[in-house]
């Protein structure tokens, strides 16, 4: 399955650990931190900061998948979990990651 082909689901649920740990791969550079899944993405300047925040708000808006953006002038955190999951962690959660990696190597030219 390649994750960043694949589409959000409403009413995903929440993965165990053991199928956490086979995701995880798939998404190189992401964490679980908290009970997050979590990746720091870093820019030359504010400017490319924001236009991929703002590419990341589209793919969010039709995966209806929002993640949690901590954004700075070079850098913007991403966190997914799945608030109807009882906040734990979904597919969607790592679809979602697979495709702001995707994004990330597409702008940066990786």
């Amino acid at each position: 399955m390649s994750l960043p082909t694949l589409s959000c689901r409403a009413n995903a649920a929440a993965l165990d650990a053991g199928a956490i740990a086979a995701l995880l791969p798939q998404v190189p550079g992401w964490a679980v931190i908290d009970g997050k899944l979590e990746r720091s993405f870093t820019f030359k300047n504010y400017y490319d900061t924001m236009a991929f925040v703002n590419a990341l708000a589209w793919i969010s808006h039709h995966q209806d998948h929002h993640p949690e953006l901590t954004v700075t002038y070079k850098e913007c955190a991403v966190r997914y979990n799945t608030h109807s999951a009882g906040g734990a962690l979904s597919d969607n959660d790592f679809i979602c990651a697979a495709k702001a990696t995707a994004l990330y190597d597409q702008r940066s030219g990786a």
